[in-house]
């Protein structure tokens, strides 16, 4: 075009535009197919609007505003056909047109025209008629195709188009409007459009120069509102840098929307801006700016199919070194059970970075014990690092570990080592009787389960049938609990016999009488050889019993 464009409309389809310029000139076509309109006014068109549907046969329609406003049909023999719609009110100043309805702007307001009955259902009235409409221009846009928003100088109006009741018709329209929220702002309006439930204004700012106290040209705001029934409430606020905004006016800024993408063009004479709503990508980038990352990393597992910048492992490692980096240990060694998942290589990374700092007992609760396990080599780091310096923790991590993690010979030997310098450490010798028992070498096991006397030496003979190993351990078993030890070597006669215990006892009368009494007390012959014998044990130990012996059996020599 040889002169300026004043405006472009398109179709919702993309596929027609409609052109106005400086010298009158209007023009409507495809741009996939050879349809077109010419026409040359006498006077400049400021405004042109396409019917949103003109890619359907039967809508083939726009409207031209300039001193009126113009509708053109296409009709009989492809013909168009003008129609005044509205005229006398001054310059047409915006026209925005949506579904069947086309609202548009002039000197004393706003009006919209159901396109369907071809008539006005409502005039909207300028609030502040001291600025000129010329300078401060109308802001329309339609939210969907029964809501259309009105920004004015420094007010917002949001509009209801509603069906009339059919009782309240009489010779009203059969449509009518109710304005639903209406506010002021504090700066005026240079362009709207609606995000959602909420609104998004661009605003022409001045400001007192505190050099010069004259009021002056401010960088223009782009703002997110939500509107209240006679107030709004701010959401954020952008001041943007735009070159020239010095010397800009309000019809300088103008806002538009694309539909469906979330993004905002803020035009101004010499720069373009686009603005578009943050995704979780952008807020993960905050949280993570702000050292939040414990909410980053949740923001990133719950939208982890929409970002597209940010992994979830990354966040978690970034976490992990943040809470090292504070002290907080623990919490770090705990997190890493979550975020390093089944990912041997970080864990092994992760543990030597532990042991880099001292803290390989941090880590040691939370290392994993199947799916995956690590390199032996791991485990017995941490063994040696707990055997160094707490030998409780180092028999509770022996306790709970299956012994296939780590090498138990090297860790056999290395217990050993330490006992040498300690030999009655109790909780040492615990530790290397379990490290024996996963060995397998139980008679090593049982010996220092009988030293101290521990409670699992009678579990440990049974589970692994040690009647062999305990021969030549019977004192000690009766020192450390006779009725048990009793019970098991009656229990079990068929793996010790009754002469090898009277024989391992020999020395012990005492516990040489508790045997054979529980025996005698089982089975009156089983013990008979012994009868003879058992007379001076009673006789010494247990008096009160010997009465009854000499009733009950019958293989004692009377002169005996």
């Amino acid at each position: 075009s040889p002169v300026k464009i004043n405006q472009i409309s398109l179709d919702e389809s993309g596929e027609h535009m409609g052109v106005c310029s400086e010298d009158g000139k209007v023009q409507v076509f495809g741009l996939y197919s050879a349809e077109e309109f010419h026409e040359t006014f006498d006077c400049p068109i400021k405004i042109v609007a396409v019917h949103p549907h003109f890619v359907r046969s039967h809508f083939k329609q726009f409207v031209t505003g300039g001193k009126k406003l113009l509708l053109y049909e296409r009709g009989w023999m492809n013909r168009w056909k003008p129609s005044v719609l509205h005229e006398g009110e001054g310059n047409i100043r915006n026209v925005k047109w949506r579904g069947h309805l086309i609202a548009w702007a002039n000197n004393m307001g706003v009006k919209i025209l159901d396109m369907i009955s071809k008539q006005r259902i409502t005039n909207v009235p300028r609030d502040d008629i001291s600025l000129r409409p010329d300078m401060y221009p109308c802001s329309l846009c339609w939210k969907d195709n029964l809501t259309l928003i009105i920004g004015w100088g420094n007010s917002v109006k949001i509009c209801s188009v509603k069906e009339r009741h059919a009782s309240e018709m009489r010779d009203l329209p059969n449509r009518y409007v109710e304005i639903v929220f209406q506010f002021d702002t504090e700066f005026y309006i240079s362009g709207l459009a609606p995000l959602c439930d909420q609104l998004v204004i661009l605003s022409y700012v001045k400001e007192i120069s505190e050099k010069t106290e004259l009021e002056c040209c401010a960088r223009p705001r782009l703002d997110i509102v939500q509107p209240l029934p006679e107030s709004c409430e701010e959401i954020s606020s952008d001041a943007l840098t735009v070159r020239g905004f010095q010397e800009n006016e309000c019809r300088d800024y103008h806002l538009e929307y694309s539909e469906g993408e979330s993004l905002f063009y803020i035009i101004s004479p010499r720069d373009v801006v686009v603005a578009k709503e943050r995704d979780q990508d952008d807020h993960i980038d905050w949280l993570l700016e702000k050292k939040k990352y414990e909410e980053a990393l949740m923001a990133a597992e719950i939208s982890q199919k929409t970002i597209k910048k940010h992994k979830i492992l990354d966040i978690g490692l970034a976490y992990i070194n943040h809470l090292v980096e504070k002290g907080d240990y623990d919490l770090a060694a705990r997190k890493c059970q979550k975020i390093l998942g089944k990912n041997t290589e970080l864990w092994e990374f992760e543990v030597y970075k532990f042991k880099e700092i001292g803290q390989l007992k941090a880590i040691s609760r939370y290392l994993p014990r199947r799916d995956p396990v690590l390199k032996p080599l791991i485990y017995e780091m941490v063994l040696h690092e707990f055997l160094e310096s707490d030998y409780e923790g180092f028999a509770t991590l022996i306790k709970e570990w299956p012994g296939d993690l780590y090498n138990n010979t090297i860790i056999v030997q290395a217990v050993v080592d330490h006992l040498k310098k300690d030999p009655q450490n109790r909780t040492l010798l615990r530790t290397l009787a379990e490290l024996y028992t996963y060995d397998q070498r139980y008679g090593r096991a049982l010996e220092i389960y009988l030293t101290l006397r521990h409670k699992d030496v009678f579990q440990l003979i049974h589970k692994h049938n040690l009647f062999s190993s305990i021969r030549d351990k019977i004192v000690l078993l009766m020192d450390f609990d006779s009725e048990k030890a009793v019970d098991m070597l009656l229990d079990n006669e068929d793996k010790i016999s009754i002469d090898r215990v009277v024989e391992e006892l020999e020395n012990r009368p005492e516990l040489q009488h508790v045997y054979l009494h529980k025996l005698f007390k089982r089975d009156h012959h089983k013990g008979q050889r012994y009868h003879e014998k058992q007379i001076s044990l009673y006789a010494e130990y247990d008096r009160p019993n010997l009465l009854p012996f000499l009733r009950d059996s019958t293989h004692c020599p009377l002169e005996k």
